[in-house]
This record gives structure tokens, sequence and C-alpha cells, in this order.
């Protein structure tokens, strides 16, 4: 994945504590190195109430001390984030991820917005790692990389077994350097090597066109910090154009912040109407995003959102909320399911956690996660449509625009 979609991020300050190394059976354990000095913090926040018995860790710990010949050169604090990342992989989540410093930076600069690699968000599906859309004009955008295409190597790694993040940093490099992607795309016999080379990426945001034939179309590329106000201009540029017929574009849109999907919706609805759910299960109440109520359109407005399976996380909350609240009607195919809700919490000053803690629910409570949005007309893009330069999707939905 090489920009974070970054669904809801929270920073939240917290005690760093020792989740798995101290129990109360085992704090007088001789053995036991000195993780106090390793994590660098009082022995007092470091106590944990749980009966698990964590003997076995510790006989690891001291088996690895006395007879792997590279144990030395392996730090106390390495091993100390290592355990770490293994008790968030437990999760079995493939978005919750524990940053070492030199991660958390990376990751802080992909927040930012700008970073080298090849420009394509990619994500969990059945369990594969496969690409949610590639970003307009990017390298791997130019080296025709298709949401939905499923990632078999990285270079000679084998993905399999792999987690997102760990799969990023092999994609990610500097600038000038390459990479080679071992892709598996439905409709072909055999996987495909795609040899890409890095390069600077600037994550773009919309652009927008009036058609000779009134249609106003806004392409939307990412929910960026600074979509909501973009978005903004847009709205004005489609109301001074006196055109009713709205066409936005999500396809191949992979998300970003949900703040900007609930400003954008805001447009369209009444004050107060549920425009997503934040379903926390048992752990705290449902956290509910209601529109600003902008809701400046009439009845008059005819308006077409087109979505694809590169269409993911806050692109599907915003159609979802549009499609339930009758407000828009989908066109093109099955969304991504990108429905997950992580936020972000310092454990130090130089680490960082991003953890799943809820899942997003649409308007009338159905759960994004896995399979995604289904359109209201279906229409599936061919590799005869693409050799033909052809989009019955934009097709289906300029029809039902210019419809009566």
């Amino acid at each position: 994945m090489e920009h974070f979609s970054k669904t809801k991020y929270v920073t939240v300050t917290v005690l760093l504590i020792a989740l798995f190394f101290i129990s109360g059976v085992y704090v007088g354990d001789q053995n036991r190195p000195e993780i106090d000095k390793v994590l660098g913090i009082s022995g007092k926040e470091t106590q944990v109430a749980t009966q698990t018995d964590f003997s076995p860790f510790w006989k690891v710990w001291n088996a690895i001390n006395e007879k792997n010949p590279t144990a030395g050169e392996i730090t106390d604090q390495d091993r100390v984030y290592g355990a770490i990342s293994g008790l968030v992989g437990s999760l079995n989540d493939p978005y919750s991820v524990f940053f070492t410093p030199e991660e958390a930076k990376s990751f802080e600069d992909e927040i930012a917005g700008n970073f080298d690699g090849i420009g394509m968000e990619v994500g969990m599906k059945d369990k594969v790692l496969t690409v949610i859309a590639p970003l307009k004009d990017t390298p791997a955008y130019r080296a025709n990389i298709k949401s939905g295409d499923k990632i078999l190597k990285i270079d000679k790694t084998v993905t399999s077994g792999l987690g997102i993040e760990e799969a990023i940093r092999l994609i990610r490099g500097e600038k000038g350097t390459a990479v080679t992607l071992t892709i598996s795309r439905e409709g072909n016999r055999e996987p495909k090597e795609i040899r890409i080379v890095r390069d600077t990426i600037t994550i773009p945001t919309l652009d927008t066109e009036l058609r000779a034939d009134g249609i106003f179309v806004i392409k939307l590329y990412s929910f960026s910090a600074n979509a909501a106000n973009l978005f903004r201009n847009a709205m004005k540029q489609f109301v001074e154009s006196g055109s009713v017929r709205l066409l936005l574009d999500l396809r191949g849109n992979p998300g970003g912040y949900l703040d900007s999907a609930v400003d954008m919706a805001s447009w369209f609805l009444k004050g107060g109407k549920i425009i997503v759910t934040e379903d926390y299960g048992n752990n705290k109440a449902p956290e509910i995003f209601r529109s600003r109520g902008y809701d400046i359109f009439n009845d008059k407005l005819k308006f077409v959102i087109l979505i694809d399976s590169g269409s993911a996380s806050a692109s599907e909350i915003l159609a979802g909320a549009l499609q339930n609240h009758g407000r828009a009607k989908l066109v093109g195919s099955q969304s991504f399911g990108k429905g997950s809700v992580q936020e972000v919490v310092d454990i130090t000053s130089d680490t960082i956690l991003k953890i799943t803690v809820a899942k997003w629910l649409t308007p009338d409570g159905t759960s994004i996660s896995e399979k995604g949005l289904t359109p209201d007309y279906p229409a599936e893009i061919t590799q005869k449509d693409l050799d033909a330069k052809k989009d019955p999707q934009m097709d289906k939905a300029v029809e039902l625009l210019l419809s009566n």
C-alpha cells in the first residue's frame, strides 16, 4: 500500500505498558532481562492484570540467548519490538500494525501526502494482497496496474503470509530504483511480471469538467486533507454552470479522511441525517456521524455516482450514504469493501500503533466490510472495452442523467 488510506487519524497519548512481558507470577524471574530499562519506563507502569502464563515467552527468550549464534547481534529493544509486532499479528487483522521508529517516520511521510514509491493503494482481499487502486499519473498507473490485480510476488519475495505494512515496505523505495511485481489478473491465464521505476508520489485530489451535453463531472481521486475545500469549490462551479446533472466519479478512489467524506455528503443531505456509524461492538457505544446540513440542492438535481472495485473506505462511506438516502444512483461494479476504522496510538515518542477499533455501517446498518456496495445499475468494463477505449460504466451514467 503506497498511500495509507487514513480513514480516521486519532492520536492518543498513552502510557507504554509491557503488554505481555510481565505477570504477577513471573515478576521475580531471575532470568528476566531488564525490560524496564529497555522500554525506558518505571516498574509501576509495567504491571498488567492477567492470569496468563508467560513462562513460555521467557523460556524462548533465554533459549535465544543461550543457543542462537546471532543473538548478540539483535538488541533487547529490537526483540521487544518484534514481540509487540507478534502480539498485534495475533489479531489476524491486516490493518492493525505496530510501527518501529523507522517505520513510524515512513508512515507519517505517507500521511503528509508526499513520498517515494510507485503510487498505489493495496489491501487484503480473501487473504491475498490485492491492488485497491493505482493513483492517477503515478508509475503504477502508467505501468497499467489495475484495481483487483493480485500481487503474488514483490521482486523475489512471495506475498503469501506477508502483512500489508511489510508488503508496503518492500514496494516502496527511493526515487529512480525499480521494483518488479508479479501480478495475477482476472481474465489472464498466466501471472505477469511488471517492472516499475519508483518516483516521488504526490497524491492527486480532483478534476472537474462541464461536458457538451450539460453533465457536470467531478472526478475525485482521494479524500485528502484538503479534499473538502476542493469539493466546495467544485460545488460552486457546478452551481454557476447552471446544470442540474451531476456525475461524481469515485472509481479507483481508495479513500482517505473520514471528515472529508462527511463534509461532502452534507452538501446533499438535510442536517442530522446519518452518514455513517462506527460500530465498536461491545467495547463502547457506536459513534454516529451526521450531515452538517448544507443541503443546497432541490429535487431537480439528477445525481449519479460511479464506483468500482477500486472504490474503498471513504468512497464507500460517501456513496453508501447518498445511495441509502435516495440522493444518488450508483453505477458500475461492486466496491472494494474496506469498512474498518483504524486509530493511531502513540506508544512512545517515536513508535506508534495503528489498530482497528470499529467497523463502518451505512445509514441502514449494513456493514461495508468485505462485501462492499452493490450498484443500482451494474456495469462492467471488459478487456475488449479497454482495447476499444470504451467506457460502458460512464455510458450508462450519462444515459441515466440525460433521461427524463
